[in-house]
Parts: structure tokens; sequence; C-alpha cells
């Protein structure tokens, strides 16, 4: 039992304090400051202790959960994503007059359900995190209660979340009943061994359970719920779930391809192709039409998830690795370029056209500057992170004889560049309408120098954040 609590000691630890600031909230009245400071610390201690089981390799609780490795590195990007977004939320929650003193305490839920998805090595574990972070983001993305558009985007969230629960629930069924277990060990011997119960059912249930996590990646064609969510979602909640949550999306399909794989690699391999190819092209030409920079963010994060996928056609350890890489540095850029989105927003709606970016660099030359290399990093130009990410997955889909896709890939990453260079234009070269006030930057400075940092070192030092995650897959996960 000490054995199980040490190896999941982040993701246990990190229930526990969801539990007591849910407690908290309870019980004393106003409790936003304390829960506020009681869960900033919690994922800075969740993630040191992702530091300190790093080196731990093994599975606790009969083999349901593993330890240390893999796991422990997402814990330490969960932490870090979840950090982020309580630093920079107090003062946006103040300033939109939404402070409802449960916010923290959903943020910690959701960390907690993403780490229990990297740690699952097990069927059942695997949708419970998938569960316990998606209620989580239900409520988040509809926190602006009285307004329209932001339950709008609650309502459709968890209608469509819910239908996508089932494909996950059933695919799950057929693989048990086909392979006549949920431990992802036993399932990868019983298809290597080809001793299955109903062979018909296997692909079935691979395919349901791909249409599941795919709709949590916005992945084409299930993808359409992320541009109205992210759009009437609070801007520092569409940060964290399109970032953190699309990081918890990739951990689970990373062990679910690697089981799964060997049952119909060329088929699967091919189905993950088209599916990259069709969502980097429809997130970017999508993201050309829109003139709602959340609404943008979104459809590019859209394609973010086509370029992940890449390293999953190429079914290597490289690849695998290029997708650790490229979760890491979209973290930081994404979330960076919304906590700018969120310092410039007012009410809920305000200032979120691009139209409302002309001149930023005259007002804000600080936030025009940062703006700039998290617009550069996600169109992937060098030096910056975005550019090896891209570089990483690119190479691996080559290597797995993917050509064509690596040039869908390049094609995408062109047209990107037209709406992000167009956002830096705006800034720097067009004349501002009219005069308005702008917020206080406060405490979402630490957030964005954290993010600036990790877009900048990851830039100029991919090989060592690359090198770790090639480590993790020489292990077993």
């Amino acid at each position: 039992m000490v054995q199980d609590l040490l190896f999941t000691a982040p993701f246990t630890f990190l229930s526990v304090m969801a539990i007591i600031a849910m407690v908290l909230d309870a019980l004393i009245v106003n409790s936003s400051r304390i829960t506020f400071i009681f869960s900033a610390i919690t994922l800075l201690f969740s993630g040191i202790l992702g530091i300190s089981t790093f080196g731990l390799h093994g599975i606790g609780f009969n083999g349901m959960v593993t330890g240390g490795g893999f796991a422990a590195y997402f814990d330490i990007l969960f932490s870090i994503g979840g950090l982020l977004t309580i630093l920079t939320s107090r003062q946006y929650l103040q300033r939109e007059n939404i402070e409802h003193d449960e916010f923290y305490s959903l943020v910690l839920f959701a960390v907690a359900g993403m780490m229990l998805i990297a740690h699952s090595n097990h069927l059942l574990i695997l949708f419970i995190g998938i569960e316990v972070m998606s209620v989580s983001f239900y409520i988040l993305s509809g926190y602006m209660r009285n307004n329209a558009k932001s339950v709008e985007s609650s309502l459709k969230y968890f209608l469509l979340g819910a239908f996508a629960t089932g494909f996950l629930v059933y695919g799950i069924a057929l693989i048990y009943g086909s392979t006549g277990s949920m431990d992802y060990n036993q399932i990868a011997l019983n298809i290597n061994n080809n001793a299955l119960n109903f062979p018909a059912l296997l692909p079935v249930g691979v395919a349901l359970i791909v249409i599941g996590l795919s709709f949590k990646a916005a992945a084409f064609p299930f993808h359409q719920w992320a541009p109205d969510v992210y759009q009437g979602a609070p801007t520092i909640v569409t940060a964290f779930m399109s970032t953190a949550g699309k990081a918890a999306a990739f951990a689970a399909f990373i062990p679910i391809v690697t089981v799964l794989m060997p049952s119909a690699p060329v088929k699967l391999q091919m189905i993950f192709a088209v599916m990259s190819a069709a969502t980097m092209l429809i997130g970017n030409i999508s993201a050309l039409a829109q003139t709602n920079i959340k609404r943008m963010l979104a459809f590019s994060s859209v394609a973010h998830a086509g370029y992940i996928m890449m390293g999953l056609v190429s079914g290597s350890q490289y690849g695998y690795s290029g997708i650790v890489f490229y979760l890491t540095a979209y973290m930081f850029m994404q979330i960076g370029s919304f906590i700018i989105v969120a310092i410039l927003e007012r009410n809920g709606e305000k200032y979120l056209e691009l139209s409302d970016y002309a001149g930023l660099s005259k007002r804000h030359p600080v936030l025009a500057a940062f703006m700039t290399i998290f617009m550069f990093s996600l169109a992937g130009i060098p030096p910056f992170a975005g550019f090896f990410g891209k570089y990483f997955l690119f190479t691996a889909a080559i290597d797995a004889g993917f050509l064509w896709l690596t040039l869908v890939g390049v094609l995408s990453s062109i047209i990107s560049v037209y709406f992000y260079i167009g956002l830096i234009v705006k800034m720097y070269f067009t004349e501002p309408e009219g005069q308005r006030e702008d917020n206080e930057v406060g405490m979402s400075g630490l957030s964005l120098i954290i993010t600036i940092a990790g877009v900048i070192v990851l830039g100029i030092l991919p090989s060592g954040i690359l090198s770790i995650a090639s480590n993790l897959f020489n292990s077993t996960h």
C-alpha cells in the first residue's frame, strides 16, 4: 500500500487536497482568497512530487495505475498548466465579477482527472479520469452564469461530451469482450498472442475508443464543439481546456495506441494520417475567416491537434517523444496567448475582435512583444519552441513513410502564418480606433514571464526536453 501511494503520490496528494479545497469552500464564507492560495500551493507541491517520483517505474493498486516516468512527466506538465491558470484567474475573475469560491477547487479536480488519465494502466481508470476532468470542464466552461454565450457553450460541451463518452464506454466494453481484459498489458499480450474471444469485436472497439478520444483532443471530424465552447467559456478557462485538456487526451492516446496498434497497424496508421491531415487543413483554413481572437485561437487549437496526431501516425518512440515535446511547448505558447487576451478583455465580450488589437504596440509594447513571440512560435517560426515541435513530428512522419502527410503539415503551417502574422501586423502597423483604457497586468505578469521563458528556452535548448521525452518510452509505460 505504501509503495502504491509512493508511485501515485502527485495524483493522490492532489485528489485529497481538491476535496479539502471543496470542504473549505463549503465551510468558510467568501473563501476565494484562501482557496486561491491553497490551490496554488497544492499545484506547486504536486509538481514537486511529480519531479521527485520521475525516476520511479512501476505499477500500483493491483496493476491499475502506473507510476513515475511517463505519468510523472505529465503530472508535472498538468501541475504547471493548472498553476498558470490559477495565478492568472483571480484578477480576471474579480474584474469580470464571477469570482465564486468553487472555481479553484474545480481546477484542482480537473488536474486530478488529467493525472489519473496519465497514470491509467486499465481502461476503467482511464474512463474515470476522463469523466472527472470532463465534468469539471463542463462546469468551468459555463462559469459566467449571466452570460448567454457561456451557458450555451457549457450546454453544448456537456451534450456532445456525453455523446462522445458513450462511444468511449461502448469501445471499452467491446475491447473487454474481445480480449477478456481491461488491463493494458494483458490486452497487448492477448492481441500479440492472437488469444481473442471474439476477434470481430476488436476493430469495432478500437474505432469507438479512437472516436471518444478524438473528441477530447478536438480532432476532425469531432472538433465542431471546440470553437463555440472556447469562445463562450471564460478566457482563462479556454486557455486551460485547450492546453492541459488536449495534453490529457494525448496522454490517453499514446498508451492506448501502443497497446492496440498491433491489432491492425497499417489500418490504424492510415486512419490517424487521414484524420491528422484533415484536422490540420480544416483548423487552419477555418481560422483564416475568423474576426474574433478567441475563435481564431480555437480553430488554431484544432489544427495543432492535427500536428500532434502525426506522432501517433509514426507509431514510433521518436514520434511519441515528439508528441510530448510539442505538448510541452504548446502548453506555454497557447496559455501565454490567452493570458494576454484575458488581460485586454472587458466584461466577458469586449475587446475580443482582432480589430481591437490595432496599435497595441503603442499602448502596451511589452504585451505586444510577448504576443508576437507566441504567434511566431504557434506558426512554427524558428528559433521558438513551436518550430522544433513541428520539426520533430514532421521527421517522425517521414521516417514512418508518410511524406505526403508531412507536405500537408507544411502547407497547413504556411496557411497559419497568414492569420498569426496578420495579428502582429495589426498590433504594429495599424492605427488604433478611438481611445480605450486597458486593464492592469497584476499577477498575470508572473504567468506571462513563465510562459515566455518556456517558449524561448524550449526553442534554444530543445534537445533537453526531447531526450527526457525519449527516455519515457525506453521503459514500458
